[in-house]
């Protein structure tokens, strides 16, 4: 068990200890932003308002081409002593935003994957774009949990219509341009399922481009036999994260049913402000279970 690349930063590896010490023992709690009110902090300012806690991990996304703002929230947030999640809801060429991820599609798969094509090289650019920002971060000596290509098994995005042999060679692609020819030694790999796909084994790339693995589910409580689905692929020793969620399962539900998720990243908006029971948010922030920004110890230093 270990990261997937023996050249991770310092400050990656301090993370991943971090978070393998307290697998099983405690969650961490994350919370995606949404930025499109015109406001930055509005879900932050709402948790904090509610149970007078912050989340631990926020959750980023370079959506619409928003690195630069990205990059500036990064820094601002890990100067808090919080830990930086990053997603990309992007078309096929890496721009532009969520409906293009959803409403554009591959051609052909293979030219699109097959080095020396026009299309391959129009594939590596859009992934350079990415790796600028992910590179200011990493001189900036900030880790990044960096889950690209999320809810990959799932029939709505672009990059999981190809099925599952080619969603794997895309994701090897962008690993190799980030790890071996951008030297982004700064990520932490990120493989976020859906909850709809019985067959996940299928999907996984391996654990030489992965290092947690993790899904996404709506449906409220501590979605355990998905957790369990994701045991047989990550075993009992690697963490594993509840990486998007709406309803908060509570520490007693999952203590319960032994659903012992890594992090919960909670989805921005209604999903956090409408849907999660003010009362029930306080509980769960304030439990001894669940790790807020303000119990962090200093990851910068932590010992792995």
């Amino acid at each position: 068990m270990g990261l997937s690349n023996p050249k991770a930063t310092p400050q990656v590896r301090s993370l991943y200890q971090f978070i393998c010490d307290n697998y099983k023992k405690h969650i961490i709690s994350g919370q995606q932003e949404a930025i499109w009110d015109g406001k930055e902090n509005t879900e932050f300012e709402y948790i904090e308002k509610v149970t007078g806690k912050l989340p631990a991990i926020r959750g980023l996304d370079f959506i619409e081409d928003t690195f630069d703002d990205v990059v500036r929230r990064s820094k601002e947030w890990n100067a808090k002593g919080g830990i930086v999640s990053i997603c990309w809801h992007c078309g096929p060429d890496f721009t532009e935003g969520y409906p293009e991820s959803q409403k554009l599609e591959i051609g052909d798969w293979d030219a699109f994957l097959t080095e020396g094509t026009p299309e391959y090289e129009k594939l590596l650019w859009g992934i350079d774009r990415g790796a600028k920002a992910l590179l200011e971060l990493k001189e900036a000596g900030i880790p990044v949990l960096w889950r690209p290509f999320h809810e990959f098994d799932g029939n709505w995005f672009w990059w999981n219509k190809g099925g599952a042999e080619n969603f794997k060679k895309l994701w090897k692609v962008m690993y190799d341009r980030y790890t071996n020819h951008h030297g982004l030694n700064n990520l932490i790999w990120v493989l976020g399922y859906t909850h709809l796909n019985k067959d996940y084994i299928d999907w996984f790339p391996g654990w030489e481009c992965v290092d947690i693995i993790g899904a996404d589910s709506y449906i409220n409580g501590p979605n355990t036999n998905l957790y369990q689905s994701m045991i047989e692929i990550a075993g009992e020793e690697r963490p594993i994260c509840f990486h998007e969620c709406g309803v908060i399962p509570t520490p007693e539900e999952l203590l319960s049913e032994g659903a012992m998720w890594s992090w919960f990243m909670t989805w921005h908006t209604k999903h956090i402000m409408q849907d999660n029971d003010p009362d029930i948010l306080k509980q769960i922030y304030n439990s001894d279970y669940v790790l807020t920004l303000e119990n962090l110890p200093d990851l910068s230093t932590y010992p792995y």
